[in-house]
């Protein structure tokens, strides 16, 4: 039998009149979690992982205890809610451990132990936030969207710009220098649309990147690791709405190329090897800055044959020495050769792996149930599916920390429509943790959730955008040219 006692270093949440569990009944199950945080590992500044139960309950309990030491006890109605400070007392005292739970859940009157569970505590760091978008899940319109800035440690989340600021604007594609927060890419697009730039020396610049040259302005931005460019694909889409169920929207490249933008210059640098009649798109530099990866596909007859679209990872060379490119491109993983098709290829920081997400058609894979996340190690050229962390329904977009051991990425698996965020780890030698739910103040996710995540970015540090300036810049007619 375990009993729940409270020791000195116990944080006891509730008044003298707590429910008493020590005469529990024993049950070799785990706890029915929601969100399921059994088993995994967690950054030591994660904020706590907050959860509730499945089925009806009057009360339930949680006692978390350290491998090494530390304790705590959390009992509650709803949900168990871990206080902030003693959580991360608890973490940080057994970093590279593990620490217990133990769950019990009062149903009609009589208490229930399950069996206990550990959650890990990685010896690597996270960083501080992550920057996403969200809006609606609905695609045929939307109302209010923005960008926002979520502190890991805790349940920080704070607007970075929303459409609001300007009537008729979404705003979307940003992008961060290996996670470095002074240097940002972020679309408008509409009648006051602009690229928002920031690089790294306090001002922001409204670029318009649309040239005679290239089809649109920049889409998909990937920064160079020297921070003196950023590569964008230039995309003409078009939207294709499914009668089949279970299948809603496809975005289809009517044309794209990739090119670079030369911050010092402002000029845009392109190749006749990215800028074909086939479709380039989501390029991403290598963390050493000479080589850039992208995806294509052979140009389609549309809309009909838009099902035959498949996209292969791809890499040219690239000298940010003289902003020349290589004279060949080299197909790294030819997904068209087994009918199916690439798209957000994302390089680890450290150069060892490269991400992607593997679907059976086109680059639209966030509403793909198939869509899957696959790992390239660009040392021995192994190519495996992530079966740790893919899911029967959609698993899309990811990014990588700074340090390269976690990765988060966008996944329908709660209930099919919304998009919500996972984190893992991923160790020296390659092996990944189960992922876990970003953690919320209120676990119960019946709850309705009227926003979806979407290009979840990590970030090092606080974003400092002047929402004011932005706004002065947007609704002026203003905007500095690329060439």
């Amino acid at each position: 039998m375990i009993r729940f006692v409270c020791l000195t270093v116990l944080v006891c949440l509730l008044p003298a009149c707590r429910e008493q569990v020590s005469t529990a009944r024993e049950t070799a199950s785990l706890p029915p979690l929601v969100p399921d945080y059994t088993e995994v590992t967690v950054p030591a500044s994660i904020a706590p992982l907050n959860f509730t139960l499945e089925g009806e309950f009057e009360w339930i309990n949680a006692v978390l205890e350290g491998n090494r030491a530390g304790q705590i006890e959390v009992q509650g109605k709803e949900d168990i809610r871990i206080p902030v400070k003693e959580w991360h007392t608890l973490l940080e005292a057994n970093k590279g451990e593990s620490i217990h739970i133990t769950v019990a859940a009062k149903r009609g009157g009589q208490w229930e132990l399950y069996r206990s569970f550990s959650v890990y505590v990685s010896p690597y760091a996270v960083d501080y936030g992550l920057v996403y978008r969200l809006v609606a899940p609905g695609y045929e319109v939307y109302g209010k969207m923005g960008i926002y800035r979520r502190t890991l440690s805790d349940f920080t989340q704070k607007p970075l710009i929303e459409n609001t600021l300007v009537p008729g604007s979404c705003v979307n594609c940003h992008s961060f220098k290996e996670t470095n927060p002074a240097y940002m890419s972020l679309h408008v697009r509409g009648e006051y649309g602009g690229t928002l730039l920031q690089s790294g020396n306090g001002e922001t610049d409204l670029l318009n990147l649309k040239t005679e040259a290239i089809v649109s302005g920049g889409v998909y931005p990937y920064w160079h690791p020297s921070g003196d460019y950023i590569a964008y694909s230039v995309n003409k889409t078009q939207q294709m709405f499914h009668s089949a169920a279970g299948e809603r929207i496809e975005v289809v490249d009517l044309a794209s190329d990739v090119i670079v933008y030369d911050i010092k210059e402002n000029r845009i640098l392109s190749t006749p090897l990215l800028k074909t009649e086939d479709f380039e798109t989501f390029p991403a530099f290598s963390p050493d800055g000479h080589s850039l990866y992208f995806t294509c596909a052979a140009k389609r007859t549309l809309p009909g044959e838009y099902k035959d679209i498949r996209y292969n990872l791809c890499r040219i060379d690239f000298n940010p020495e003289t902003g020349m490119f290589g004279n060949r491109i080299d197909t790294l993983v030819n997904a068209a050769s087994v009918g199916k098709s690439i798209s957000f290829p994302r390089p680890s920081y450290d150069g060892k792996y490269l991400m992607y997400t593997l679907s059976d058609y086109g680059n639209f894979s966030i509403w793909h149930k198939e869509a899957d996340l696959w790992l390239l190690d660009l040392q021995s050229g192994e190519n495996r599916l992530l079966d740790e962390v893919n899911s029967s329904d959609t698993d899309s977009y990811h990014s990588w920390s700074s340090n390269s051991r976690w990765f988060v990425f966008s996944s329908r698996r709660g209930d099919g429509l919304y998009t919500r965020l996972y984190l893992a780890s991923i160790d020296e030698g390659g092996s990944v943790s189960k992922p876990f739910l970003l953690p919320q103040e209120k676990a119960r996710l019946d709850d309705p959730l009227f926003f979806s995540y979407n290009v979840p970015e990590f970030v090092s540090g606080e974003v400092d955008v002047n929402i004011r300036e932005a706004e002065r810049q947007l609704r002026s007619s203003v905007r500095k040219q690329a060439w």
